[in-house]
């Protein structure tokens, strides 16, 4: 009797610290994750240092996904308000090409190259937002178009082939990359953060301000949430739509910015497939894909997990084959954790 009295006290605690443990799902997972990077990793045979634990490492994995992160930070903005940018990955290449092309191939200053190349990402999202509050295009149709022309617009900037110093013997730098390139992947704050990292964490925390504080932000949870109702109430829907793309296409031109630096040259397939892993950290932190649900620090605690999750099983010996197919499965545990709550 008194066991079965216990066990009726603590069923409603342990209901509570699973619904607790379902709201913070994103955190969970990013510990789980962690500690089990911690458990399976190699050691290193010189000095017995946990490789996953190790500060280069963490240091690395930052680096590494800064450029997916940063598109992630403009994938959450689209899919608050129930939309879908597809063109991200398309956009970094297209910016990365660019910035390459005028640093590389026209010997711009870095300062007026950069910010050409923002703004060309920031005209390709504004016009993927104008195709769908304008043109009521499904978000779908229109981020795929975009994604379409803007790989076009850069394999034709490029010619077809990789933007690099000496690739062509008219290109203003023809020995060695311009100075900005090492610069931004250079070690800062005794080896933790290059510049690269900085431009990510900036970005996630400029953004979570913006989301959180911002009639801007509370407009993509409403329109997310119910478009009509939101319109119905004087929300600028359109205008909303059309500024979360355009932010979108912002941090996809940083980020292609972040990517030639890091590879020292342009490519013009640069960003292939990188939609799909800044969709996939938006969904494996918690953010709804029916919109109206999420924000930033759950996306950045996605990236991460992301990140980490990619690392362990390249230390582990996973082949990119098998990575893939973790990297799918885990994506479906995070839709289907979302559709379970929401019935």
């Amino acid at each position: 009797m008194p066991e079965r009295l216990w066990t009726l006290a603590t069923w409603p605690r342990l209901r509570k610290a699973l619904a607790a443990a379902g709201r913070q799902r994103g955190l969970v997972a990013l510990v789980v994750v962690f500690l089990l990077g911690a458990v399976v990793s190699p050691h290193n045979l010189k000095t017995g240092e946990n490789v996953f634990l190790s500060p280069g490492n963490q240091s690395n994995v930052l680096f590494e996904y800064a450029e997916y992160g940063l598109l992630a930070v403009g994938m959450t903005l689209v899919i608050l308000t129930a939309g879908i940018d597809l063109s991200v990955g398309s956009v970094l290449g297209l910016s990365a090409t660019l910035f390459a092309y005028l640093l590389i191939a026209r010997g711009w200053a870095p300062w007026l190259a950069a910010a050409l190349s923002l703004a060309a990402g920031t005209g390709c999202g504004l016009m993927s937002g104008l195709m769908v509050s304008r043109l009521r295009m499904q978000p779908f149709v229109a981020t795929l178009a975009t994604m379409v022309a803007a790989r076009g617009v850069a394999k034709w900037i490029s010619g077809g082939i990789k933007i690099a110093d000496g690739a062509r013997p008219w290109y203003a730098l023809q020995q060695g990359p311009p100075e900005v390139f090492g610069w931004m992947t250079a070690p800062l704050a005794g080896g933790w953060l290059r510049p690269v990292t900085l431009c990510f964490l900036a970005a996630m925390a400029v953004m979570a301000l913006v989301v959180h504080y911002t009639r801007f932000g509370r407009h993509l949870y409403a329109i997310g949430g119910n478009e009509e109702a939101a319109r119905l109430s004087g929300v600028p829907v359109g205008f909303t739509k059309t500024l979360a793309y355009g932010l979108s296409g912002l941090m996809a031109g940083l980020a292609g910015v972040c990517n030639a630096c890091r590879t020292s040259y342009g490519d013009p397939e640069a960003g292939f497939t990188y939609e799909l892993d800044a969709i996939a950290a938006v969904v494996i932190g918690g953010t709804s894909l029916m919109g109206g649900r999420g924000g930033m620090v759950l996306t950045f605690l996605g990236t991460l997990i992301v990140g980490y999750a990619n690392k362990i099983l390249s230390l582990i010996g996973w082949q990119e084959a098998q990575r893939l197919l973790a990297k799918g499965l885990i994506i479906v545990l995070a839709v289907v954790i979302q559709e379970t709550r929401r019935r």
